[in-house]
């Protein structure tokens, strides 16, 4: 019998072998280090101030659970409240909270563009939006990473073809992985002579850039086609995902959106929670200042002493290509004191096994330095 209980799991003993030959396979890891890996730019997340908002609203009775979802007895007023002062805060017509940006792209993807209609996706574009266009009834086209010529030539394509429904563009503003910035400016002029939508995704930019915070699409909030999701795990330090939208398009989301319609509700806590750190975020301008200086920093520095290339953002990838030399170099800088992660294929592209190092207040500008001149030393003792 034993024998047979185990040949039921070799299949998945085989794959995970693989993947272990491969230098793919992952495993959960201890936090440890100077933090260079978690997405709390602001430091917030274990921030005295959002802490207080927490203790204060399970003061006023605020549950943890919703016990149910939204459709039943889990809508509860802290929702309603959150989502009302984000479409106040963000600039749009409404806003719709999510347990997650994961869950959000995946339900504004299976959900609004319909059989007719063309899902044109940055190839860069998130995990989450590809579960999305799986199960949505649309056909899918990628187009190069931030080339609005490329993007062009698949709408022109696609008109021209006997596409009779809308286009929908879909980005994200700063790449998790890249740390570079999409042009929205052009992306979103040309989807509208298109006639088309675009989602932005801006859970690399909430909190960090716009007035207050805002994102990079803060311009464009009041657009009918335009939508686009904060994540509030992030630079935010709370959990979950505001989209923003017409409200038509959220009111479909509500009859008709599956991972809206049959998940249990947010937590009313972390609801409330998110209220708080979008005040927080909005008279933050000191936190975004002391980010740029550390941003520049380090941009100053690796060009310096490790001769690449500054990303521009708070993301900085050290791409090494191959997925070996990805995880040693990982090592190494843990064993220095650094809480860095390697980044393989297929979170990137194959061959492009990276580090990706964020930078957040967490890290003083001294550590900055220190971390670049040792990484510098390590790609130099990797032969990388």
């Amino acid at each position: 019998m034993a024998k047979d209980k185990r040949a039921m799991l070799e299949f998945w003993r085989q794959d995970l072998a693989n993947l272990a030959r491969r230098d793919r396979l992952r495993a959960l890891a201890p936090r440890a280090g100077v933090d260079f890996a978690s997405n709390d730019y602001l430091a917030l997340a274990a921030a005295p101030e959002l802490a207080k908002i927490a203790q204060e609203a399970l003061a006023w009775g605020t549950p943890i659970g919703a016990g149910g979802s939204r459709l039943l007895r889990g809508n509860h007023p802290e929702h309603e409240a959150l989502e009302e002062e984000a479409a106040n805060f963000f600039g749009s017509e409404t806003a719709m909270f999510f347990g997650a940006g994961f869950a959000a792209n995946e339900a504004l993807l299976a959900t609004l563009p319909q059989r007719d209609d063309l899902i044109v996706y940055d190839q860069l574009i998130h995990a989450s939006v590809h579960d999305g266009m799986r199960l949505s009834r649309a056909p899918r086209r990628s187009f190069a990473h931030n080339n609005v010529e490329a993007l062009e030539d698949a709408l022109r394509d696609w008109h021209r073809n006997g596409g009779t429904g809308r286009p929908w563009v879909v980005v994200e503003s700063l790449y998790s992985m890249d740390g570079d910035f999409a042009p929205l400016d052009d992306i979103v002029a040309l989807a509208s002579r298109y006639d088309g939508f675009v989602m932005i995704d801006e859970a690399h930019a909430t909190g960090v850039y716009g007035v207050g915070g805002r994102g990079r699409a803060a311009a464009f909030e009041k657009h009918d086609n335009i939508l686009t999701i904060h994540t509030c795990g992030k630079a935010l330090g709370v959990s979950g995902a505001l989209v923003c939208l017409a409200r038509p398009l959220r009111d479909f989301l509500v009859n008709r959106g599956r991972n809206f319609i049959f998940a249990t509700a947010p937590s009313p806590l972390i609801a409330a929670c998110v209220r708080g750190a979008l005040r927080l975020i909005e008279r933050a301008d000191d936190r975004r200042a002391q980010l740029k200086a550390r941003v520049a920093l380090a941009a100053k520095e690796l060009r310096a002493r490790c001769d690449i290339a500054p990303s521009g953002s708070q993301i900085q990838p050290v791409v090494v290509g191959a997925d070996g030399r990805a995880l040693a170099l990982a090592e190494r800088m843990r064993q220095y004191g650094y809480d860095i992660r390697a980044i393989r294929p297929p979170t990137v592209p194959e061959g492009e096994a990276r580090l990706r190092l964020s930078l957040t207040l967490h890290a003083s500008e001294t550590q900055i330095v220190r971390m670049i001149s040792d990484l510098g030393e390590a790609l130099r003792q990797e032969k990388i």
